[in-house]
């Protein structure tokens, strides 16, 4: 007697469902990454020089804080 074996395997198909997953996680924290860099930017550019300078800043850095790079 022939047995057929008739189920299919799942092989491919987990590791291409976690790839999607990844790549849809990653740009879902890259427009976050991008809406706090930009909230942030406008609250430091309503600022005054005056206000900055109390906090430690100047304009010039504005950029740098706001997307994480000044180091203090």
């Amino acid at each position: 007697m022939a047995a057929f074996d008739t189920t299919r395997t799942t092989f491919g198909t987990a590791s291409a469902v976690n790839r999607f997953f990844a790549r849809f996680g990653d740009m879902t924290a890259n427009v976050i990454a991008w809406n706090d860099a930009r909230v942030t930017r406008k609250a430091l550019t309503e600022l005054s020089d005056r206000e900055l300078e109390d906090i430690g800043l100047i304009r010039g850095n504005i950029d740098y804080v706001a997307h994480g790079n000044l180091i203090r």
